[in-house]
């Protein structure tokens, strides 16, 4: 395998991940009365507010933004495949979709951003 080959296959497909201003303007606009809503009551919470700082940070690569702002996205609209109001379970798709996206963003996630993450929940 060349090395433009090992580079490509290590990095995310940038024209495959699809950057959305709509996701950016629901995650900028409910991010946070969700959050505030359901903070410590479901386990991804903390991951979720490093991601957010990640997709609003301006050194944050578009691909990774497109990738966070979907995952938190997902999580903020209150149309989803298991509603949020079964709490037991209405949040096992939620967190699937921020995990992947957390995962697939983590190399972008920075110290900074779950320091920031940290200090919401204290």
């Amino acid at each position: 395998m060349g090395n433009n080959e090992l580079q490509n296959a290590t990095e995310p497909n940038v024209e495959a991940i699809q950057y959305s201003k709509e996701n950016e303007e629901l995650v900028k606009n409910g991010f946070w009365t969700k959050m505030r809503r359901f903070a410590g009551k479901v386990p991804f919470t903390r991951d979720a507010v490093a991601m957010y700082y990640c997709a609003m940070d301006s050194k944050t690569p578009l691909w990774a933004k497109g990738i966070a702002f979907g995952a938190l996205a997902y999580f903020i609209t209150p149309i989803d495949a298991i509603p949020d109001a079964f709490i037991a379970m209405g949040f096992t798709d939620d967190a699937a979709v921020i995990m992947a996206g957390f995962r697939a963003v983590s190399s972008q996630v920075k110290d900074e951003h779950r320091d920031k993450s940290e200090k919401f929940f204290k």
